[in-house]
């Protein structure tokens, strides 16, 4: 199973701050961070997480996210301008 969130992280330092945070607490599940260009406000300008596990809680990575001080919700299907 793989998960897509998008945050408003932006940088390649604290996207490997959150990877090691994460990875520490969901072993059993794989991350990876996509950085984008961000010229748009969050959401449409974002990051993308990717998740791959066989039991993924996406609400539980959300808020740990979201106490770390970031923004972070499912990937919607939708074209931003």
């Amino acid at each position: 199973m793989v998960d897509v969130l998008i945050t408003n992280i932006k940088l390649e330092s604290i996207a490997t701050e959150m990877l090691h945070f994460l990875e520490g607490a969901h072993p059993q599940l794989k991350f990876n961070f996509d950085l984008e260009d961000f010229d748009k406000p969050y959401p449409c300008d974002h990051s993308i997480l990717r998740i791959e596990g066989s039991f993924i809680d996406t609400n539980v990575i959300k808020e740990q996210l979201k106490n770390k001080g970031f923004r972070c919700g499912l990937l919607e299907d939708k074209i931003c301008v």
